[in-house]
């Protein structure tokens, strides 16, 4: 989780939300790292989880990402969501809830609906404060 911190405080750079993850392989490898995008490069779907699990796929060779772990430093929205269950992601670890847009529990819980074909292990609260405390840092300095 503190290789997806780092990534979530590299966004800051272009002023997009600090938001980071990292992928694993089953050997517990680095093999995806994405952060926040989407103003720096003016794609909607340039969200953390998008990117780290793009990178993985191509790094794998393919689609599917099964044994392997995603860290996320707030967890998931819908889109990313989906984007985790379509990808076959083993295991989900994220830092802090989003109370705003969590689709793992807060508003919806896409990734474990009965009714989708994969449902990978969730772990959340992992570095929720150092995640929060980033987050709140990002969006108090934006409201001066």
């Amino acid at each position: 989780m503190r290789l997806a911190l780092d990534e979530a405080r590299a966004a800051l750079a272009t002023g997009d939300v600090p938001i980071g993850a990292v992928v694993l392989d089953p050997l517990g490898e680095v093999i995806g790292r994405g952060r926040n995008i989407r103003e720096a490069t003016g794609d909607p779907t340039g969200h953390a989880e998008v990117v780290a699990i793009r990178e993985a796929a191509g790094r794998v060779g393919e689609w599917r990402l099964t044994g392997c772990t995603l860290l996320v430093t707030l967890e998931p929205c819908t889109m990313c969501a989906g984007a985790i269950v379509l990808s076959r992601v083993s295991r989900l670890v994220f830092a802090a809830y989003d109370d705003k847009a969590g689709a793992v529990g807060s508003l919806w819980d896409v990734v474990r609906d009965r009714r989708l074909n994969h449902r990978p292990e969730v772990l959340p609260g992992v570095l929720a404060r150092e995640s929060a405390e980033l987050l709140g840092d990002f969006f108090a300095e934006r409201r001066l």
